[in-house]
């Protein structure tokens, strides 16, 4: 393995470099519109609403005053929904009695996705009920559209030009450059096609795990990307199999996709579980918490 113009000697290798998001292209918009892939993104995200509406209290104008209470959230598929209603709760709730002059709970949300509707792996009932909670919580929806032409002053979408001074990315990902240079196959966002060990053609001791994964369930359709694959995968990986094991007969692995699910708010949420389906959540953590226990009984029973 080369690292810079170094080449290190492995035993065994374990590949787990993740992803990166996806501007199409459009790398430049990656600091008009960062995205979450790290803590210090979460961070930066969690920090960016209280500093707007800051601003937005010093400002006289009124056209820019509305830029400055105007959020866009580009993207919901899978987890990436719940960030719309993050930015509104902070907005509306957490910061709605700490200023003086403006009322926070008038910023405008919206939420941009190229897909006809949003969080599109799930089952349409439960893409349906997402909506709905996105509404209850005063959230503007566009679905079937793409945002386009994302400049420091906004972004297009449609026909509209939507003045906004923060803009969050969930849009798109992509694997990270590691996984062209194995020279394995990949699939069209840069994940490693992997074999059902997690071994790479021609690399018997490589495995790739985790976003840089393509790894093909049951039905021949790749799992997805996230935490509760990744851990399955991890703890497969670094299993101690036997020194030959590596070699040859490298047993499969045993990684099931466990469902999912979403959340905009403690007591909205949406679930697949495969077997059931649950919208809402009620009562409260009640529900998150049958989800969460139900993913972990099956991350029990796949180890077993």
């Amino acid at each position: 393995m080369n690292i810079g113009d170094r080449e290190i000697a492995y035993d065994y290798l374990i590949l787990a470099t993740g992803s990166r998001h996806s501007y199409f292209g459009h790398d430049e918009w990656e600091k008009l519109a960062p995205g979450l892939k790290s803590l210090e993104d979460a961070i930066e995200i969690r920090r960016r609403p209280a500093a707007r509406i800051r601003v937005r209290e010093k400002i006289a104008d009124e056209s820019a005053k509305k830029a400055a209470m105007t959020f866009v959230v580009i993207g919901a598929v899978r987890q990436e929904w719940k960030w719309a209603g993050a930015i509104a709760e902070i907005a509306r709730y957490t910061l709605d009695k700490d200023f003086k002059h403006i009322d926070p709970s008038s910023a405008r949300v919206v939420l941009v996705e190229g897909d006809k509707r949003v969080l599109s792996s799930f089952p349409e009932d439960l893409s349906v009920k997402a909506m709905e909670q996105l509404k209850e919580l005063g959230i503007e929806v566009h679905t079937g559209i793409h945002a386009k032409d994302l400049t420091e002053e906004g972004l297009k979408v449609g026909d509209e030009f939507i003045r906004c001074r923060l803009k969050v990315w969930a849009a798109g990902k992509h694997g990270t450059f590691v996984g062209k240079t194995t020279g394995a196959p990949v699939d069209r966002v840069g994940r490693v096609i992997v074999n059902d060990d997690l071994t790479i053609p021609g690399h018997p001791k490589c495995r790739v795990i985790g976003d840089l994964a393509n790894f093909s369930h049951r039905d021949g359709k790749p799992l997805p990307g996230v935490s509760p694959v990744a851990m399955q995968q991890g703890r497969h990986a670094a299993a101690k199999h036997p020194r030959d094991e590596w070699t040859s007969g490298s047993r499969s692995a045993f990684v099931t996709g466990q469902g999912q699910h979403g959340h905009d708010r403690p007591h909205r949420a949406v679930a697949d579980l495969h077997l059931v389906t649950s919208a809402g959540c009620p009562p409260g953590w009640r529900g998150f918490s049958f989800t969460s226990f139900s993913w972990s009984a099956s991350a029990t029973a796949s180890r077993s």
